[in-house]
């Protein structure tokens, strides 16, 4: 009897044990935090994949095209103005994986040594952390999302505007690179990207806004095309030997690095001079020249091109002062249109 108390577990009672509601919460807690680590990889690698610091690209144009609605109408809807900046975004993120997916195809993206971290694509094929055919499943769901929210938009507004512009917008953007078409292989991508993200993106967002168009929608769009056109083109300058390399024929090795510096000159210029002619004109209120207090890093963009269109590191603060003067010119547009209808 003694023996047998000695070997009694006083933490035992028959065939319950005290520790197992203990010992089954911390399962489920290591379970949940190891869950929670692989969430976040998962999405971590995709806003990799997908770019998605660059999606101010695809944003201002929704911020300008209604900004410029509620300007020169009076009418904001914010439930069709949050849909249409996702919607925009989702098929930026549909062509950014199809690009992606057809540079490694075509061995663009393995050619390509100078990858710059504004240039290069997403290299997540070329570092095996997204297979390749994930990325095109994952182009069709981000395009496939993008539709849903296009047809619905396309159903609450008159006519079908938004759906001839959202099957432009998808067709553009899934044959960039894709074959047979490959756009941009062709000499017109960047027409194509200022279309998509500039002038066609604001008209689109105007539209669901105010219900009609006019002159003024066409002239504010394209500084911000000029400027996202100008986005791509100096990107293009690292990508010049890989893309030669696989006959990727766009204006910078169509016309060589040192030809090419002065279609950079134009687009940056084009777009304040636009902007102005727009105010003297009175196509648009005069607080959009606000825009130009972005012409110092506008300008800085250009000196640092001028001087190393040939280099590659040298070459990086002008891609950022490119991006940067596009946001900037962008949201300060988008300002002073608003206080425009308020004063």
């Amino acid at each position: 009897m003694k023996g047998k108390r000695a070997g009694y577990n006083i933490f035992k009672l028959g065939r319950y044990d005290i520790f197992k509601p203990l010992y089954k919460s911390y399962t489920i807690a290591k379970i949940k935090k190891e869950d929670v680590f692989l969430m976040k990889q998962f999405i971590k690698k995709w806003i990799v994949a997908i770019r998605a610091p660059f999606f101010t690209a695809s944003a201002i144009p929704v911020l300008v095209g209604t900004a410029l609605a509620w300007n020169m109408t009076g009418r904001f809807d914010l439930f069709k103005f949050i849909l249409v900046l996702i919607g925009v975004p989702l098929f930026n993120a549909g062509t950014n994986l199809a690009n992606d997916y057809y540079d490694h195809k075509t061995g663009n993206d393995e050619a390509n040594v100078n990858v710059t971290p504004f240039s290069g694509g997403s290299r997540v094929i070329q570092k095996g952390v997204v297979p390749p055919q994930h990325m095109l499943i994952g182009s069709f769901l981000f395009f496939g999302s993008g539709s849903v929210i296009g047809l619905y938009l396309n159903a609450v507004t008159p006519g079908n505007l938004i759906l001839y512009l959202g099957i432009f917008g998808l067709l553009t953007g899934f044959f960039y690179t894709a074959t047979p078409i490959l756009i941009g292989y062709r000499g017109i991508g960047e027409l194509i990207v200022g279309l998509d993200l500039g002038t066609l993106a604001i008209i689109g967002a105007y539209y669901v806004q105010a219900h009609s168009l006019n002159w003024s929608v066409f002239w504010i769009s394209l500084p911000i095309g000029f400027l996202v056109a100008a986005i791509l083109y100096i990107n293009q300058f690292p990508d010049y030997d890989a893309d030669k390399a696989v006959n990727k024929r766009h204006l910078v090795v169509i016309l060589g690095k040192k030809k090419a510096v002065y279609g950079y000159y134009f687009l940056i210029s084009a777009t304040y001079l636009v902007i102005a002619g727009s105010v003297i004109f009175r196509m648009v209120t005069p607080f959009a020249l606000i825009s130009f207090l972005t012409l110092p890093i506008a300008l800085g963009a250009v000196k640092i091109l001028k001087s190393n269109y040939n280099k590659i590191t040298e070459l990086i603060p002008a891609q950022a002062k490119t991006i940067q003067t596009h946001l900037l010119v962008g949201l300060l547009l988008s300002i002073g249109l608003v206080v425009g209808r308020i004063v």
